[in-house]
């Protein structure tokens, strides 16, 4: 039995709702987490992050422990307090960033050693290690280290890869022992191969952990493959466990995957699109850089009830992405992020009436327009 209860209020088919109850709060799911990967969700004030109704965001090993450093973060009171978010962080445990920055890195059964992006100076990166990091960050939720293979990979090494990583999801829960009001999750991996991600899936729970991540996913596969792939793992993960698709994504693939029975998810999207001059709403994405918003006084949506989609002309957003103004990246990021919360309110409520595949139906609807 987890520390961490998970309780799950309603169900609709494979889609369910309920919270993940930890010290610093609950998470009501399905959740999306805003990626604070250096300590701050892009562009926001943590305040403003809450206030869009975020139960929980997400920071990065990799590039925390680059700078400034955990151990920097313990002295000064934890990431909690560090950021100024006192509510439950999960951190993800650098393994992808590690694969995907690092300009050397050198990968061996124990862990892998790597070189900074930032100066180039070099690290060594273990299961261990990674927990440490973690907990010296004081993360509610600890992710542990995993090898995540660049598609498309051969079947060989999808399963070397995968089996490795299983090997470190051992280690990681040695390591990280049995910590009051804190959750340690698995990985599942193994690529676009089904079956050896319901090997990687069982293997994980013969291990036993708080709650069970799918990775390896949304990194440029078709999403065909990706939902495919999620119809093979699930299955094979409690019911009574939190389910997390890593690094997932659009409005559009969220609901596909709540579907499917996840619970959370988390995506620089809707903040790096911000910061390019695109804001995501109910009625599609709009890109304010277009010239057909500069002299349109509408809001982007004024039924919202956050400000920054609400209060502020599109011909206005409009100038300050065209004239490279900072408030522009704040107002669409908050816009986004605003977006996000919203769109899993509404799922989690309609989980709760059993209207789950009308609300994504109809979400599909505004989407369904594309850019404007």
């Amino acid at each position: 039995m987890s520390a961490i209860p998970f309780n799950i209020a309603a169900s609709d088919g494979a889609a369910r709702t309920g919270d993940l109850v930890f010290p610093r709060g609950a998470i009501r799911t399905p959740a999306f987490m805003p990626v604070g990967t250096a300590a701050t969700v892009k562009a926001l004030y943590a305040d403003q992050v809450r206030a869009t109704g975020a139960d929980i965001v997400l920071g990065n090993v990799y590039h925390l422990m680059l700078r400034p450093g955990a151990e920097r973060v313990a002295r000064l009171g934890g990431l909690h307090t560090f950021m100024g978010w006192p509510r439950p962080i999960l951190t993800d445990s650098g393994g992808f960033q590690v694969m995907s920055l690092s300009a050397l890195r050198k990968l061996d059964r124990d862990g892998v050693t790597f070189r900074s992006h930032i100066d180039g100076s070099t690290h060594r990166l273990t299961p261990e290690r990674s927990v440490e990091i973690q907990r010296l960050l004081g993360a509610d939720v600890t992710m542990q280290l995993d090898e995540c293979v660049r598609l498309p990979a051969s079947r060989e090494e999808i399963e070397r890869a995968m089996l490795l990583s299983v090997d470190w999801a051992e280690r990681s829960k040695a390591a990280f022992g049995a910590p009051q009001g804190r959750a340690l999750f698995g990985i599942v991996q193994g690529g676009d191969v089904a079956d050896l991600r319901k090997v990687s899936a069982c293997k994980l729970v013969d291990i036993g952990f708080d709650g069970y991540a799918v990775g390896g996913l949304a990194v440029g596969e078709p999403q065909e493959t990706m939902l495919a792939m999620l119809d093979e793992t699930v299955p094979a993960l409690p019911w009574d466990r939190p389910r997390y698709l890593m690094g997932v994504g659009s409005p559009d693939d969220i609901l596909k995957s709540v579907a499917r029975g996840i619970d959370m998810f988390d995506c620089v999207m809707p903040t790096r699109a911000g910061r390019h001059g695109q804001a995501f709403t109910r009625f599609g994405k709009i890109n304010l850089k277009n010239a057909r918003h500069a002299d349109d006084p509408r809001p982007l949506d004024e039924a919202s009830d956050c400000p920054a989609l609400r209060d502020y002309s599109r011909a206005y957003l409009h100038h300050l992405v065209k004239a490279g103004e900072i408030l522009g990246m704040m107002l669409l990021s908050w816009a986004n992020i605003a977006y996000y919360q919203h769109l899993m309110y509404g799922a989690r409520a309609a989980i709760a009436a059993g209207s789950f595949a009308d609300y994504a139906a109809s979400a599909q609807e505004g989407w369904a327009r594309g850019d404007i």
